[in-house]
């Protein structure tokens, strides 16, 4: 049976998270990282020399960083669902998914550790106020790819739509003050509808 390595908690480990319930995979998880620690441990660390989470063991094939088990996970199992068939359309997809990793991860990273991992003496009110910003810059770009669509490939979700809108709900949940961006905020509200947001996403943030 897949297991995953990681805590509930991790945006990373989420991505796979829902990606398995959308897929109906089972699967076993144990907590580590973070509070739980042990991803310093040899035995993890023979798995992903990282120390990071999530590590998913699929019957012996260890894989590590969230978005290739994402993709892993929806190529070998899901086919034409969450795994676009159609090389341009798979190749679409995963443009928006190293997007995810390289020009919106940056921001949310300042914006979530500072506002929720930060007690409120300690925050440093001038990055904040940068990466906000950034965001108000950033994420209109996913905002007009949404205009007249459902999800980011158009009318089902898939792979691309994953690591996104677990950003895209912290970037709500967080930021109160933003223009409104229609498209991008109902495609938020699909997202959380799907049970597999509503299990193991859509909840306070720690």
């Amino acid at each position: 049976m897949l297991k995953i390595w990681g805590r509930s908690d991790s945006a990373n480990v989420q991505k796979v998270l829902w990606a398995c319930e959308e897929m109906g995979l089972p699967f076993e998880r144990e907590d580590v990282g973070g509070k739980f620690g042990r991803t310093k441990e040899p035995f993890y660390l023979a798995m992903n020399p990282n120390a990071r989470v999530p590590t998913i063991d699929d019957d012996g094939f260890i894989l590590w960083e969230s978005n290739a088990c994402v993709r892993y996970l929806a190529a070998k199992h899901d086919r034409g669902g969450l795994c676009l068939a159609d090389p341009q359309a798979y190749a679409d997809a995963d443009r928006w998914m190293d997007w995810q990793q390289t020009t919106v991860i940056p921001f949310m990273t300042t914006i979530f550790w500072n506002l929720v991992r930060t007690p409120a003496p300690e925050r440093d009110q001038a990055k904040i106020d940068a990466a906000v910003q950034q965001g108000l810059d950033i994420w209109p770009i996913l905002g007009a790819r949404l205009e007249g669509r459902d999800f980011i490939m158009g009318g089902q979700l898939t792979m691309a739509d994953i690591p996104l809108a677990i950003q895209a709900y912290r970037w709500v949940k967080l930021v109160e003050n933003r223009p409104a961006m229609p498209a991008f905020e109902a495609w938020v509200e699909r997202c959380r509808a799907r049970p597999g947001f509503e299990k193991w996403i859509d909840r306070p943030l720690t």
